[in-house]
């Protein structure tokens, strides 16, 4: 796959993305058992030009799923071990002094540090203290960092995968609701079933050696990133997407009940923009040149579930972001005809 001036009026570009796709998830499965579900919002996040936050018990392949992903891609990788002492030019990089052997004279020269890559894995990103978290936040928002006054940009493509253990919680340092939003998904990795984990049991003892070889070069991922945004999106599926992320703020007009009485915080405009995108992305991966309601429904929880803050209440009754997520998609109605209808999200619409 070397020719990049397809786009998406082309028809060979969804045969491209879709090939892709295969190759990928062929490569990923000689490593990785299960985790379908968790290997597609990051391949649908990777076309989307966006970040990924994972959170799941130690254990689960996280650092090794992210991995073989970026030997899959032909990507350079970096593995940051975030830690509570780590500083930001530990990440960012720094200026060191360099003496010229022909002038004998002294300069400073930039010394790049772990996130100049194309991958970045942020392993246990909740570990290390807010002003290195705000140094990589500069990065995964402006595609740069700063040292001193100068601004050094990142290579195209720029990928953050950041890593986060649920338990252990002594001595982390939370995500800022600020920076959680620069990340495009919020992604669970569950504990494997049965079969799979009889699986992962026998391959991992063993002597299996497999050869992970690359299945697209980072000029190909730039050009499938733009196909995805050419993905035609109707006015519907755009108010529905919508809907869905203003019903999360409990004091607009439209609001349902149940959200006033259990969120204490809703969904910016980022998580639209994210839902259509993210929508686009899996629409061409799933072979489709539209996006549907069902592709927004599918991406909902994890575009919306580190957006919203649910109060105390609804805490203590042990209700969930995804709980709240899950009935928000249940009530909103996916037809057009009783979308603009219905009277509640009349004043969602007008408002």
């Amino acid at each position: 796959m070397t020719d990049t001036g397809s786009s998406l009026s082309d028809s060979s570009a969804l045969e491209k993305l879709a090939s892709a796709r295969e190759r990928i998830l062929k490569q990923l499965s000689q490593v990785i058992v299960g985790q379908d579900q968790v290997i597609e919002e990051l391949l649908i996040s990777l076309f989307s030009r966006g970040h990924c936050l994972l959170e799941g018990v130690p254990g689960l392949a996280k650092t090794l799923m992210i991995s073989t992903l970026a030997r899959t891609l032909s990507l350079s990788f970096s593995r940051i071990q975030f830690t509570p002492d780590l500083m930001p030019a530990d990440i960012t990089g720094t200026d060191v002094i360099e003496e010229n052997k022909t002038t004998g004279a002294r300069e400073f020269r930039f010394l790049e540090g772990p996130l100049f890559a194309n991958v970045v894995l942020a392993d246990e990103i909740n570990r290390t203290p807010p002003k290195t978290q705000a140094a990589l936040l500069e990065a995964m928002q402006e595609r740069q960092v700063t040292a001193g006054r100068i601004r050094h940009k990142l290579d195209d493509p720029f990928f953050v995968l950041a890593t986060q253990n649920p338990i252990e919680q002594e001595g982390t340092y939370p995500l800022p609701e600020a920076q959680q939003d620069r990340f495009m998904f919020k992604v669970y990795v569950n504990y494997p079933n049965f079969n799979e984990e009889f699986e992962i049991a026998r391959r991992t003892t063993g002597t299996i050696d497999t050869q992970i070889e690359p299945v697209l070069s980072a000029a190909e991922i730039l050009h499938l990133q733009r196909i995805v945004r050419e993905v035609p999106i109707s006015d519907h599926v755009i108010r529905f997407a919508l809907a869905l992320v203003r019903q999360t703020r409990s004091g607009e007009p439209g609001a349902p009940e149940f959200v006033r009485d259990q969120v204490h915080w809703g969904a910016g405009p980022r998580a639209v923009q994210n839902l259509i995108l993210g929508g686009k992305s899996r629409a061409l991966l799933n072979g489709r040149t539209h996006v549907t309601t069902e592709d927004i429904q599918a991406l909902a929880k994890p575009v919306l579930r580190h957006r919203i803050v649910i109060n105390f209440a609804a805490e203590s009754e042990g209700l969930t972001n995804d709980a709240v997520i899950d009935r928000l998609v249940r009530e909103t109605p996916t037809k057009e005809d009783e979308l603009t209808r219905d009277a509640r999200f009349q004043k969602i619409f007008a408002s």
